[in-house]
């Protein structure tokens, strides 16, 4: 315990990432799991491993965000967005102002801006979108991801808004021009405001309760009134007024 401790406060230190706002039991074992395949018996000798091998780092920041992410993951929840959320939002706008938090690879945000493009010209959305993970958001700018990735993507979307390239698809340039993608840090970083939408989906459920009162508390800052927060589908908030928040739909939450 009092190793683990050591090194999350190194680990703050060194990268400003607090591990202790993660719950505890699921971070540790995947640290422990990867310092043991690595070759090392400890966390102190891991982190001195760490500090002087910035490949080893990276690996080691991309192992602790999680990065599991599809297109229109959780489909009839895109449905209501599509159906039901943006045309309230767009009540008397022309254009959103829109963040996917913790995108992960990129799917997120590059499935808000196919769904928003049925109400609003490509060439007008634009998508902010962040994560922790430099390396994700390579991937995600890339944006060429694996048959598995698409599997709950419309038909008619996939024709429109993706090129296969063998067994892999593309997403098209003019969706990739909506998205500007950058590092974030959820629990340190400004979250700026006047949002119309904030989309984070199957991130909170690793944070400690404390870390997902204080982004609750973040996001709601962040929003306009009116404003949405989507979170995901096993992050249902059940006291939604603390946060300043009411109900709009299941898993859509309306700044008050």
């Amino acid at each position: 315990m009092q190793d683990y401790s050591a090194f999350i406060k190194n680990i703050h230190t060194t990268t400003g990432i607090d591990l202790a706002l993660y719950k505890e039991a699921q971070m540790k074992r995947r640290l422990v799991s990867l310092y043991t395949k690595k070759g090392y018996g400890s966390f102190a000798d891991y982190f001195t491993a760490l500090k002087g091998n910035r490949e080893l780092m990276n690996e080691f920041l991309d192992r602790m965000t999680i990065n599991v992410s599809e297109f229109y993951r959780n489909s009839k929840r895109w449905e209501v967005l599509e159906n039901k959320i943006f045309p309230k939002l767009l009540d008397g706008r022309d254009r959103l102002k829109i963040w996917s938090a913790a995108c992960s690879t990129g799917e997120e945000p590059y499935s808000i801006a196919m769904v928003l493009s049925s109400h609003i010209p490509l060439p007008e959305i634009r998508i902010k979108a962040t994560d922790l993970d430099e390396t994700v958001l390579q991937k995600a700018r890339l944006a060429v991801y694996p048959e598995r990735s698409i599997a709950e993507v419309p038909k008619q979307v996939l024709g429109r808004y993706f090129e296969q390239q063998g067994t892999y698809w593309k997403v098209a340039e003019e969706v990739k021009r909506t998205v500007a993608f950058s590092r974030h840090n959820l629990l340190k970083d400004d979250y700026g405001t006047g949002f119309d939408l904030i989309v984070c989906r199957n991130v909170m459920i690793y944070f400690t309760e404390e870390a997902k009162d204080m982004i609750y508390k973040k996001f709601s800052s962040a929003l306009r009134p009116g404003g949405i927060l989507f979170v995901g589908s096993t992050e249902q908030i059940f006291n939604p007024s603390a946060y300043g928040f009411e109900t709009e739909e299941m898993f859509f939450y309306r700044k008050t």
